[in-house]
């Protein structure tokens, strides 16, 4: 009796559900991409925004008081005695509006720090001015590179690093996942040195998002490049074809939408606005800010959460390196159990110089890989369906 039907319905069924298993990363990238985007940014709306009025005495008093009663709490309002505090003010991002009233009435926004909050506090005071009958004057006290005429550059800079650098994720710790730990944090420091070289170019001669401070630019992309990699490839020992999500959540879904790029804080939901305080992509977006608009004001603060994430990159990585190491020291536990019973190893793990891995039975599709170890070299045998799986993962990091 012929089996041919039933084993191509098998098959069949077997790779239906071998499909319908790998579906879920693309649909959970689809739920989480949708429930960050939109919650971040569907619905803008002002809380808190720090503005100024400027000038003493009972109409100014009144004018400011007002401002903050009718806003709801969209604004927070305060006076300064004269133009010159307030400009202060904007360069050191201590507020993000300064409107001067009189016959003249005069708006002050800085748009290198925000050019959506700047855009809001100019349709409030627009509004204001009218109110009292004058056309309203803006003045720009600190306007963005003409490459960066939006001053969303540096936010599409943050995709593009980000994107070379989580990709790279998949590629050192699913196709470099056989080599040993030291090679693959030498991978990591190569890779975030090309990254952040890349997005340097981008910035300056390619589309001169900044016109000077390019190389502060860069030290902060190598260390925002070199932090999304160590922690990816670290995790890529716990989290294997996991992994893609794990840093889609962390470096794209959490980070873009808490970055301040595209809006602040303070036209952002409490959750996005809170993250924006710690979050790697919003040190990288200040920071470039700082560096390049606002003579270094609060630089030291953005560079620090770029490092902190660093060295949580090389503390991931270190728990990697603990936890492979257990597994080479009960590999030859667990080979010398299986030769005792008979079984064939695919896998095989020897010390000393003349250590070798044995490939699996002919015609099983399957690959050995030497792995260098501190105590040796271990072989890896990687079966065809695991080199499927790898392949998945890397067109799931690149094509997303």
């Amino acid at each position: 009796m012929s089996a041919g039907p039933s084993t191509a319905s098998g098959a069949t069924a077997g790779a239906l559900r071998h499909v319908l298993t790998h579906l879920v990363t693309p649909l959970l990238m689809c739920v989480g991409m949708g429930l960050a985007y939109l919650g971040a940014f569907h619905a803008p709306e002002p809380h808190d925004l720090r503005v100024d009025v400027v000038g003493s005495g009972p109409s100014v008093q009144v004018l400011a008081q007002t401002l903050q009663d009718t806003g709801d709490g969209a604004l927070d309002v305060r006076t300064v005695a004269d133009r010159d505090a307030a400009v202060d003010h904007l360069d050191t991002q201590a507020s993000y509006g300064a409107y001067v009233p009189g016959k003249s009435p005069e708006l002050l926004v800085a748009t290198a720090s925000s050019d959506t909050s700047a855009t809001v506090v100019q349709k409030v005071f627009t509004e204001v001015a009218a109110g009292q009958g004058a056309p309203l004057k803006v003045t720009n006290v600190a306007p963005t590179a003409d490459g960066d005429p939006t001053g969303q550059g540096i936010f599409f800079l943050l995709v593009a690093i980000s994107i070379g650098s989580y990709a790279s994720v998949a590629v050192i710790g699913g196709a470099g996942g056989a080599l040993a730990l030291r090679i693959r944090a030498a991978l990591v420091a190569g890779a975030s040195l090309v990254v952040s070289l890349v997005g340097a170019v981008f910035a300056g001669p390619l589309f001169g998002l900044v016109d000077h401070g390019l190389g502060g630019l860069w030290a902060m992309a190598w260390l925002y490049s070199a932090g999304i990699l160590l922690v990816g490839v670290g995790l890529h020992t716990f989290l294997k074809r996991w992994t893609t999500l794990g840093v889609m959540v962390l470096f794209v879904m959490l980070n873009f939408t808490s970055s301040g790029g595209i809006f602040r804080p303070e036209l952002q939901p409490g959750f996005f606005g809170s993250l924006h305080a710690f979050w790697n992509g919003a040190g990288f977006v200040e920071g470039v800010r700082s560096h390049v608009y606002f003579d270094g004001h609060a630089l030291g603060g953005h560079v620090l959460v770029l490092v902190l994430w660093f060295v949580a990159g090389l503390a991931v990585m270190g728990v990697a390196g603990l936890a492979e190491a257990r597994k080479r020291a009960a590999a030859p536990v667990e080979s010398g159990v299986g030769a005792g019973t008979g079984t064939t190893a695919g896998t095989t793990a020897e010390t000393g110089s003349g250590a070798r891995a044995d490939a699996g039975p002919a015609g099983s599709g399957s690959e050995s890989v030497f792995v260098s170890g501190s105590g040796g070299v271990a072989g890896v045998s990687r079966t065809g369906e695991q080199r499927e799986e790898l392949e998945e993962e890397l067109e799931e990091a690149v094509g997303v």
